[in-house]
């Protein structure tokens, strides 16, 4: 079975920056800490409202990172521009309410299928490989295949929060869409990705799925990090990875 990639998104470094104001913690600080720790990837979400990552965290991220930045963004005019212009190695196309704390579901790709297509073209012509943060919903799946998307992300929060909720019916069936729609979207040529509420308690089932390649983990990383450091936090985490893998 491959190697399970580890993407670390450090978006909530910026979140504490930005309650006080000032310079510090540095997101591309701990950014390069993660990479200096083993990351595979760094992730970053640049919000129409700048509400944690700014414009000139995603300049120094691009100016530092020697592994590839997964620069999250919405399906703006404005996003598009700033991805055009720094080339990053991917970018991940994720829905955005500006009254929401964190991404609350995935892309509604198939209501938007034409739209989307468009918009993603100049991205791939780029060179920027183009993900889609979807749920494990096949016709989200069928419709992110068909707009030339090359990833998929499957949005892992409803199985998390049901298990942290005690609802493990829930979760459970929750788990098992994702299992199968992992499979599905790789039999049909994209590259699986999964990521958002994923914690120590919850990432072995989802990392002993064959098909994912990689697993992008910021929030409770960075709250880990609090307590234990990053490096140890992220340790632990691929250590939970790696031995799901090798079941």
């Amino acid at each position: 079975m491959s190697n399970l990639r580890l993407g670390v998104n450090i978006d909530h470094v910026a979140t504490v920056r930005n309650a006080r104001g000032g310079n510090t913690p540095d997101p591309v600080r701990a950014a390069k800490l993660a990479e200096q720790a083993g990351a595979d990837g760094i992730t970053a979400h640049l919000r129409e409202d700048r509400r944690h990552i700014t414009d000139t965290d995603i300049d120094a991220l691009m100016d530092t990172l020697t592994v590839p930045l997964n620069f999250e963004m919405a399906a703006t005019a404005e996003m598009q521009q700033i991805a055009l212009r720094h080339k990053p190695h991917a970018v991940c196309i994720v829905p955005e309410k500006r009254e929401e704390r964190t991404t609350e579901g995935g892309l509604e790709v198939a209501r938007e299928e034409n739209a989307l297509a468009h918009y993603i073209a100049p991205l791939r012509e780029a060179g920027c490989r183009v993900s889609i943060f979807i749920a494990a919903d096949r016709r989200q799946i069928d419709a992110a295949a068909r707009i030339g998307a090359q990833v998929i992300e499957l949005h892992t929060g409803a199985y998390c929060d049901a298990h942290s909720e005690g609802d493990f019916a829930t979760r459970d069936a929750e788990l098992e869409k994702m299992r199968l729609m992992s499979a599905y979207a790789h039999s049909l040529g994209l590259e699986v990705h999964a990521g958002h509420g994923l914690t120590y308690d919850t990432v072995k089932p989802v990392a002993a799925f064959p098909e994912v390649m990689e697993l992008n983990i910021g929030h409770f990383l960075i709250g880990e990090a609090i307590f234990r450091g990053l490096p140890d936090a992220m340790a632990e985490m691929r250590r939970l990875m790696d031995e799901a893998r090798s079941i």
